[in-house]
C-alpha cells in the first residue's frame, strides 16, 4: 500500500522502535525492507537515516560499525531501554488516538449522525 506522507511520518518513529524491539539489532537497509514487508510501504533513506541519527541523539538506539564482507561496514542499530520505555509509551497514546480516530471517521461519535444512503454522492 502507498500511504500519504504524512501519515507515515507520524508512526515512522515507533515502527522503527517496534522493528528494533523485534530484531536485536539491524542496518538501515534491513529496517527499511522491514518496515516495507510489513505493510508500511518503501521508505527511503533520505528518511530513515535522518530519524535514527534522532533517536540515536535521544538515547532510544545505540549504533556500532561492523566490517562488511568485501565492502563497505555497516553501523547497526540497538534500542535502548529508553528506546523501549518510549515505544511502550507512544504505541500507547497512538493506538488510543487511532481508534478514537477511526471511531469518529466511522461517524460512531456521539452526537455525530451516520450517513444515510439517501445522502450519500454517487461515485463517478
Amino acid at each position: 500500500m502507498n500511504w500519504p506522507g504524512d501519515w507515515l511520518r507520524g508512526v515512522l518513529e515507533m515502527a522503527v522502535l517496534r522493528v528494533l524491539a523485534n530484531e536485536p539489532s539491524s542496518y538501515g537497509y534491513a529496517i527499511s525492507v522491514a518496515l516495507d514487508r510489513n505493510g508500511l510501504g518503501t521508505v527511503k533513506g533520505g528518511t530513515l537515516y535522518p530519524l535514527l541519527a534522532r533517536l540515536e541523539q535521544a538515547a532510544h538506539v545505540e549504533t556500532r560499525w561492523e566490517a562488511g564482507d568485501g565492502g563497505p561496514g555497516r553501523k547497526y542499530y540497538t534500542i535502548t531501554d529508553s528506546g523501549r520505555s518510549h515505544l511502550e509509551s507512544a504505541a500507547a497514546s497512538w493506538c488510543a488516538f487511532a481508534e478514537t480516530t477511526a471511531s469518529f471517521l466511522r461517524a460512531e461519535a456521539p452526537g455525530i449522525p451516520a450517513p444515510s444512503p439517501a445522502t450519500t454522492v454517487p461515485a463517478g
